[in-house]
């Protein structure tokens, strides 16, 4: 069940996020732009993000190590949580990224194994497999 993996961006794998500016940033910002230093504000503020997210990486690191949290993406397949079940034992996810649970597993599956879920980044699943575990996802 080892299977992590680093996320990269791609379309289809990232988060919409909206944030509210004051007018005065968001005028410096477009300057930047108009004098060909990003293409467009979403390109300033995703390297600003990037750019805090370098200047920070210690403490992330660190951060994620005192957690036990698991960076890039974390797939659960039905046949990990069948064996999860096999062995009788439950998971406590914790993921800094994508966690991801496959379409064909059931609420009861997910409930029989999963005994709580941490997701700094997205999660993703079924409706049917987030509304069982409502009270398990922090």
């Amino acid at each position: 069940m080892s299977n992590v993996t680093a996320l990269r961006e791609k379309a289809g794998e990232s988060e919409k996020i909206t944030i509210n500016l004051g007018y005065v940033d968001l005028g410096r910002i477009d300057l930047l732009i108009q004098e060909g230093f990003y293409s467009n504000r979403s390109d300033f503020i995703r390297t600003a993000i990037r750019n805090q997210l370098t200047a920070q990486s210690d403490f992330v690191s660190q951060s994620m190590v005192r957690h036990t949290l698991e960076l890039g993406l974390r797939h659960f397949s039905r046949e990990d949580l069948e064996t999860v079940r096999k062995a009788r034992q439950k998971l406590h996810i914790k993921v800094v990224g994508l966690a991801r649970i496959a379409a064909d597993v059931t609420p009861e599956l997910a409930l029989a194994t999963i005994s709580s879920i941490t997701v700094l980044g997205a999660l993703q699943a079924s409706p049917s497999v987030r509304s069982a575990l409502a009270e398990r996802i922090h």
